[in-house]
């Protein structure tokens, strides 16, 4: 079906763009990554892969990674030197 494939290629370029512009933080890469992955899970758990649903679900696991990262300056335990 390479008219769906051709869609699903389009429409995780747009969302990869718009969502790069808001979380300028990460690499182009990673959002394409991110994007295609929600796609796939969604697809894979039988549901419908909407742009709606999976720029929204995209958004939320940036939104996580960057809720994530530790205060810039901050040291683990683990990573000072003694």
């Amino acid at each position: 079906m390479p008219a769906l494939a051709d869609h699903r290629s389009e429409t995780r370029d747009v969302l990869t763009q718009r969502l790069t512009v808001e979380f300028v933080i990460f690499l182009l890469e990673d959002v394409a990554r991110c994007v295609a992955d929600v796609q796939a899970r969604m697809t894979h758990l039988g549901l419908s892969p909407s742009d709606e649903l999976v720029e929204r679900m995209a958004r939320e696991q940036l939104l996580s990674r960057v809720k994530s990262m530790p205060p810039s300056g901050s040291v683990t335990p683990w990573a000072r030197e003694a």
